[in-house]
């Protein structure tokens, strides 16, 4: 009987054994790869870095979304703001980028337009039709007449001026004169201060 128990016993230690290399050999078939490091795990999970926002707009809505508070997003609205201002590629509208636009306005920039005035000139005209004379608003709607048309025909001179230099300037560019010029008048017709961004050349500078 005790010849047989041993027998036993030594029958079911080899069982056991090979039990526990199956499942070592199960867990290391399973997983199949090494360990990735915690900074690879989370660079999977996070997926690939978003593009810069296009427009301020969805700049703010991606703050929005990623909850941060009013202070960084001032913050970083300020920053945008100065960027934009300084004139950085990066920060500025679609239409407002390119070395095309830039150098447009640098060239309205560079120059003493009248049709700086027609915002100064607008407010006048309001005031005038509030006052109760008509001879002030007879010459006030006058004055406004001469002066448009002056300035019409001084937005297709100078419409005209930009795109000659422009096409000279970049021969490979796709210029489009009714583009250049609309964009040339726009930036002419605001008042210097008030134009984003900021103008980089002073009245009379000379661009080549």
């Amino acid at each position: 009987m005790r010849f047989l128990r041993r027998n036993a016993a030594d029958t079911e230690a080899p069982v056991s054994d090979s039990t526990d290399e199956a499942a070592e050999s199960t867990r290391t078939a399973g997983k199949g790869r090494p360990t990735p490091k915690r900074r690879e795990a989370q660079g999977r999970r996070s997926g690939p870095v978003p593009p810069p926002p296009r427009t301020q707009r969805e700049a703010f809505k991606r703050m929005r979304g990623n909850k941060v508070s009013k202070e960084e997003r001032r913050a970083a609205a300020t920053e945008r703001r100065q960027r934009m201002m300084a004139g950085e590629d990066k920060y500025l509208l679609p239409r407002d980028r390119g070395p095309v636009k830039a150098y447009i306005r640098d060239l309205v920039d560079s120059r003493r337009n009248l049709m700086g005035l027609f915002m100064p000139l607008a407010i006048l005209v309001f005031v005038a039709l509030l006052t109760p004379s008509l001879a002030v608003q007879r010459y006030a709607t006058l004055a406004t007449t001469f002066m448009l048309i002056a300035m019409v025909i001084e937005g297709i001179v100078l419409g005209r001026l930009v795109t000659r230099k422009v096409r000279a300037k970049f021969p490979t560019e796709p210029i489009k004169g009714l583009s250049i010029g609309w964009y040339s008048f726009i930036r002419a017709s605001q008042i210097r201060k008030l134009r984003v961004p900021k103008p980089r050349v002073g009245p009379g500078d000379t661009i080549k």
